[in-house]
């Protein structure tokens, strides 16, 4: 059983935030070492050098950067969890939704999937 499910919601996102905190971070100043510090090695072989560019260049020039979040709801599963934000950007009104899964691999907490749409 993954038993970061088994803690209230307060203590699950005091350990999710600082990871999807630097993961926003290092989209932002487009530093591909920062942003997938905290993937499993599955989603760092997706989330390449040239492939985080080409996304940052997009969502920087049309959007802008990451202007707040707005947590939303946590979904717990056997051997993972999921989360979702309502994300907001400096050149947007829309709302946007954020959602990561987390995993534990090796006795650290990673993400496993993460998109904003």
């Amino acid at each position: 059983m993954f038993t970061l499910c088994q803690k209230t919601d307060d203590e699950i996102l005091n350990i999710i935030e600082p990871l999807i905190d630097n993961m926003l971070a290092g989209s932002t100043e487009r530093n591909h070492s920062k942003h997938v510090a905290d993937f499993t090695n599955r989603l760092k072989v997706i989330v390449t050098e040239e492939n985080l560019s080409r996304q940052c260049e997009d969502y920087q020039n049309h959007l802008g950067y990451f202007a707040r979040r707005e947590f939303v709801s946590l979904f717990r599963r056997k051997y993972s969890l999921a989360a979702t934000w309502r994300l907001f950007f400096t050149k947007s009104e829309d709302e946007f939704v954020l959602e990561a899964m987390f995993v534990e691999r090796d006795g650290k907490l990673q993400i496993d999937h993460c998109m904003i749409f």
